[in-house]
C-alpha cells in the first residue's frame, strides 16, 4: 500500500499497521478532548485521532492537500531556521 487511494481503501486494521510501520510523526495536535497526530507517508498525510480517555484511535484520516495541514500551522515554528 503505497497510494493515497490504497490507503483509504484499506481496513482499519492495516492502516493502523501501516501508520506504524511506514510513516513518520509530524506533531500532535489537540481537538477538544481528543488529540491528532499527524503523519507523513510519502506522497501523503495521515492524521490519527486519539481519545486519551477511552485509550483508543477513533478515527484515521489521510490527505495529499495542503489545506489539510492549516490546523498544524500554529504548532510550527521556523523561528529556529537560519536564512
Amino acid at each position: 500500500m503505497t497510494t493515497l487511494r490504497d490507503f483509504q481503501g484499506a481496513s482499519f486494521e492495516k492502516k493502523c499497521d501501516w501508520v506504524t510501520g511506514n510513516s513518520n510523526f509530524l506533531v500532535a495536535r489537540k481537538l477538544g478532548e481528543a488529540k491528532v497526530y499527524l503523519y507523513h507517508a510519502g506522497d501523503f498525510f495521515i492524521e490519527v485521532y486519539y481519545s486519551p480517555k477511552y485509550k483508543k484511535v477513533l478515527m484515521i484520516n489521510a490527505f495529499n492537500n495542503v489545506s489539510g495541514l492549516e490546523p498544524y500551522l500554529e504548532n510550527v515554528s521556523l523561528s529556529d531556521l537560519k536564512f
